[in-house]
């Protein structure tokens, strides 16, 4: 799911980028900004860079529901549905200055449209995809500093943003439960 979530946003992000500036190529790509070797990969040259930089489980315990009525009345336990949350940093980098700011004004302005996207905005949204939810990540000059430190690329102008909700489903019975009909009326109370 998470490669999905990315490969959807990555072509979504793409699409509205050159719809708007009237572009023939694909400015948009997923990748790291260093290779293994700490060079700058040329597929990345002139282009928005989206890197995963974290991954974070949702914690709310509404998601964790264990149970669902089968249709012969029995109830199934399943394996847990699990939510993420993914942090994309989206870079942009061009040769010219201008062209990163550009580029860096586009983004922003997608996600600030899009900032939830479903079925019913994307009809082309993947399967096992419900909803996306973008939130833009305020972190201080430290933090980008660290980041782009651990990171080991020189900073480029960019932005933090938080995908949310990020569905990870095993599709694992792991048993079954007849349900209850009746309860025992015949409790008798201790007496003293």
């Amino acid at each position: 799911m998470i490669e999905k979530a990315l490969q959807f946003t990555q072509s979504t992000l793409n699409q509205y980028i050159v719809n708007k500036l009237g572009l023939d190529d694909t400015k948009v790509v997923i990748n790291s900004l260093v290779d293994s070797n700490g060079i700058v990969p040329t597929k990345n040259e002139n282009k928005v860079v989206l890197s995963l930089i974290n991954v974070e489980r949702e914690t709310a315990k509404p998601f964790y529901i264990r149970h669902k009525k089968q249709t012969d009345g029995n109830y199934s336990h399943f394996q847990t549905v699990e939510r993420y949350n993914l942090y994309l940093l989206c870079t942009s980098n061009f040769d010219d200055y201008r062209e990163t700011l550009k580029f860096l004004d586009e983004l922003i302005l997608f996600f600030q449209v899009h900032a939830s996207i479903d079925s019913s905005s994307f009809s082309n949204i993947p399967s096992g995809l419900d909803k996306l939810e973008f939130e833009i990540e305020k972190i201080n000059y430290l933090q980008i500093h660290s980041l782009w430190n651990a990171l080991g690329a020189k900073y480029q102008p960019s932005v933090i943003y938080k995908m949310r909700l990020v569905t990870m489903n095993p599709h694992e019975i792991d048993g079954f439960e007849e349900p209850v009909l009746s309860t025992s009326e015949n409790i008798t109370p201790n007496a003293k």
